[in-house]
């Protein structure tokens, strides 16, 4: 048993040491990221581009959609949630295959921002350190903003106006409660989930949005959707 014990010791320390590592790379990655492009030049890089959409313009339900099924605990965590990923690593394994992917609105932010083609994990843990560094020094609501700026909708749509001008042919703050639903699941999977090349995928989508708003008690049921629009 003593044999075992010391290799069980030894690959703990062994662990320790290659996640001290990792970690220490991450923050290098983060550190010279924001070095070469600091945090405030880069959010009013994305202030100027064309359609940008301030929060006021764009549907509150829109909002709650997008918390319930990508973050439900954004308002209580700090950029990185611990319970949220362990939940989301549970429900993967439960299922066996990748139903969440655990990343907060403020990591996916982060990465958006400033490692968008980077799969390594040195990214994903510079991707933490920027998503704290956002949470210090921007409200919830600007968080919320810069993510529906930045974020992917699918069929060649890079912010919520160009999805909701290509999608409904409307502007934002004119999308009704269905719509906002159905947008908010896009982003998941774009390329699956884009109305446009899958709209019966893209209703199932909307569906577990709906459903998750619900658990959140941002809404009773589907009908609400229809008197909760701002």
């Amino acid at each position: 048993m003593k044999i075992f014990k010391k290799i069980f010791l030894l690959i703990l320390i062994a662990g320790i040491i290659f996640c001290g590592y990792q970690v220490k790379l991450g923050y290098e990655k983060y550190s010279a990221a924001l070095a070469e492009l600091p945090l405030d030049r880069a959010i009013a890089n994305l202030q100027e581009k064309e359609h940008y959409t301030y929060y006021d313009d764009i549907p509150e339900i829109y909002f709650k959609a997008v918390v319930a099924v990508e973050d439900r605990r954004f308002y209580k965590h700090k950029g990185f949630d611990f319970i949220g990923a362990a939940r989301a690593i549970y429900n993967d394994i439960r299922a066996k295959e990748m139903l969440e992917g655990g990343s907060t609105i403020s990591q996916q932010l982060a990465k958006n921002m400033y490692f968008p083609k980077d799969y390594t994990l040195q990214r994903k843990i510079a991707e933490i350190f920027m998503a704290s560094k956002i949470e210090k020094e921007y409200k919830k609501e600007d968080i919320l903003e810069f993510y529906a700026n930045i974020i992917y909708f699918g069929s060649g749509y890079y912010c919520i106006y160009d999805a909701a001008e290509g999608y409904f042919g409307k502007k934002p703050a004119d999308m009704t409660g269905d719509e906002c639903t159905l947008l908010a699941g896009v982003p998941n999977a774009p390329s699956v989930y884009s109305p446009k090349v899958n709209p019966g995928l893209a209703k199932n989508r909307q569906e577990k949005v709906i459903k998750s708003m619900i658990e959140c008690g941002y809404i009773s049921d589907k009908g609400d959707l229809l008197n909760n629009e701002r």
